[in-house]
């Protein structure tokens, strides 16, 4: 399998696909395109017409969506655990990714992923502040039906792909400093401490690219950037 993906410190879509292969072991290599740069289109349009990342090539066969990729791999490894195997976790966990892959735009918007900064609170608006409490209530749900009693601190119990979808979520309560309840903070240290995300993140930390037109009007608190030059 060949994954396809743009900067780890800002591409949130690529970290889904990219910590779904990592954290359940998968044998994959990787090429990462910049974003933003002027070659960036042409380079993402020969591994995939859709123009976007990530894109995940394997056996002849191109997956050019999230979702889509966990569904694969899933296909290709049903024992791994991608999704719970509780049939009625598995339906809950595929609902909350599935929201996630199509809604709560307010947040994506307002705060995109920047892994290496930290940023003021503030009030970010109705729209953003209405995605962060749906959020929180299926976190809650997920944990409270299917997840505590495991004795594992992820949405279903075990890691799965419905922890891969909401991860960047979790990066940008982090770093727009949104106020979240202690059952959310509980379950943001369980991503945030895992191994795979922390591999992705020192590694997003010292990238040299820098773009920075989505931090107009924010007040940086901390730079936790150590870029490689």
């Amino acid at each position: 399998m060949h994954l396809y993906i743009g900067n780890k410190n800002y591409s949130s879509w690529s970290l889904r696909a990219w910590l779904l292969l990592r954290a359940f072991d998968l044998e994959f290599e990787e090429t990462l395109i910049p974003l933003d740069e002027e070659d960036t289109a042409a380079r993402i349009h020969l591994v995939s017409e859709a123009g976007k990342v990530p894109v995940l090539v394997d056996r002849g066969q191109t997956i050019w969506d999230s979702l889509a990729i966990a569904e694969y791999v899933h296909e290709l490894f049903p024992d791994t655990g991608i999704w719970p195997a509780d049939a009625q976790a598995r339906a809950h966990a595929r609902s909350s990714s599935a929201e996630m892959h199509s809604s709560f735009v307010g947040l994506r918007g307002a705060c995109p992923m920047n892994l290496a900064k930290r940023f003021a609170r503030k009030d970010r608006g109705a729209d953003v502040a209405a995605d962060v409490t749906r959020i929180q209530d299926l976190w809650i749900e997920a944990r409270d039906r299917f997840g505590s009693s495991s004795g594992d601190p992820f949405l279903y119990g075990a890691f799965s792909a419905a922890d891969a979808m909401y991860a960047p979520v979790v990066t940008r309560f982090e770093t727009y400093n949104i106020e979240v309840r202690q059952e959310s903070r509980a379950y943001m240290d369980a991503i945030l401490n895992h191994p795979a995300f922390d591999e992705w993140r020192n590694a997003g930390l010292q990238e040299a690219w820098i773009i920075d037109q989505d931090e107009v009007d924010e007040v940086a608190i901390e730079n936790l950037r150590t870029p490689l030059r």
